[in-house]
């Protein structure tokens, strides 16, 4: 089993129950699932680039990336619907946990001049998104095979219903806010 979710149940539940204030260990905050997004506006022209960066957020993630596909046409960017202009991934259980501790742990040190993430980019249900302007941040990624380089979109949906909730879960995992 992942070394966090051992810690999220015997460690943090009984933390957070007393730090929010729940009496049931149910209504504690808990990470539902990871959003990966890999917008690819120039997919259109080299098809090429959608099929490295679904193979990127496969070695990123460790599950297979599906394409993402334009939901209407639009004409001043030559697109049409059903161009397939992204990739994304959703991880749940297990692999999330595993995502999350690589993320902590190892990508986002290596960002250059990290000074921590943003606190303010919750949106007021209990959700966290976060950019990424990099994909070699991450150690899975080779640097010298990269053609071009990417950003990508990640989203951390809890059960928390407030903010503060979900700071606090995120914040007991591990999660680099900055000190405003």
């Amino acid at each position: 089993m992942a070394r966090l979710l051992d810690f999220y149940r015997s460690t943090l539940v009984p933390q957070l129950m007393e730090q929010l204030g729940f009496t049931n260990r149910n209504a504690v905050p808990r990470l539902e699932k990871i959003c990966l997004n890999m917008g690819l506006g120039e997919a259109m022209e080299n098809p090429k680039l959608l099929e490295d960066s679904i193979e990127q957020l496969t070695q990123i993630t460790g599950q297979r990336a599906v394409p993402t596909k334009a939901k209407k046409a639009i004409s001043t960017w030559r697109l049409r619907k059903g161009y397939k202009i992204g990739a994304r991934v959703t991880l749940r259980g297990k692999k999330m946990y595993e995502f999350f501790d690589r993320l902590v742990n190892a990508a986002i040190p290596r960002i250059r001049d990290f000074r921590g993430m943003s606190p303010r980019s919750f949106d007021g249900r209990g959700n966290y998104s976060l950019g990424i302007a990099e994909q070699t941040t991450f150690p899975e990624i080779d640097a010298d095979k990269i053609e071009t380089v990417r950003g990508l979109d990640i989203t951390f949906v809890t059960s928390a219903s407030t903010d503060e909730g979900a700071k606090a879960l995120l914040s007991g995992l591990g999660f680099p806010f900055r000190s405003q």
